[in-house]
């Protein structure tokens, strides 16, 4: 292989490493093979699109910028194999046996909390990686990580263990109203809706029965969120 020859002069595209990967995992990971694949798959999920975003052991097999780093050869497959073997017990892919025609295909998620709402939509028959759903499901759970993306802000690792959390306590449609609600009164920050979600889990969230006036998307009380107790997350 020829010697690398320097970064290109002007934009390069960037990979983002979550900081647990290096305050948490690299001090565990002593397999040299195990970090060249950790490193490569998170430059392939940073260039897919998609709610759930994944890589199979057959896309890895093929993989040649992957074979050459780990050293290609025949016993190229026997090394992917004993590599994503160590991620999964390290905790950093989570692994599905998704079935494909004429056999199944292992897939690995981030565990990261895409990731594990992937699992769990895979494992309920909410969804598969391949072909039809097994039902007809709800789009992949609802995407509050692409819901924040795109109307509060970039998803930082810390966000989006908070919206994972979330997601685990809270109904859909209540993370997306209080989204939406941040959205219209302007105040587009994360701890704006998770007040909301909290006060709306203490009192009871206002339903169709109530007057007008009490609905959460209702001026009145967007002014309440303004005025009351939300007034700390909000610069005046």
């Amino acid at each position: 292989m020829p010697a690398f020859q320097g970064f290109p002069d002007g934009k390069v595209a960037l990979v983002s490493l979550p900081e647990p990967f290096f305050s948490e995992l690299l001090p565990q990971i002593a397999d040299l093979n195990e970090l060249k694949l950790a490193l490569h798959i998170f430059w392939l999920l940073e260039r897919m699109e998609g709610a759930f975003r994944f890589v199979t052991f057959n896309g890895l097999e093929h993989d040649q910028a992957l074979q050459a780093s780990l050293g290609g050869g025949a016993d190229y497959p026997n090394a992917l194999a004993q590599a994503l073997q160590r991620a999964v017990t390290g905790r950093l892919l989570l692994e599905a046996q998704v079935p494909v025609s004429g056999g199944v295909e292992s897939c690995y998620f981030l565990n990261s909390p895409r990731g594990r709402a992937a699992l769990r939509a895979i494992q309920n028959g909410e969804w598969r990686p391949f072909g039809a759903p097994a039902a007809a499901p709800a789009t992949p759970p609802p995407n509050i990580f692409e819901l924040y993306e795109q109307n509060i802000g970039p998803l930082t690792p810390m966000i989006a263990e908070a919206l994972g959390e979330a997601q685990d306590t809270y109904p859909a449609e209540w993370i997306e109203d209080a989204i939406r609600i941040a959205v219209e009164k302007n105040k587009r920050s994360w701890r704006y809706a998770a007040a909301i979600l909290e006060r709306w889990q203490r009192e009871g969230r206002h339903g169709d029965q109530k007057k007008p006036q009490d609905r959460p998307d209702s001026p009145e009380a967007g002014r309440k969120y303004v005025e009351g107790e939300f007034s700390e997350f909000i610069k005046h």
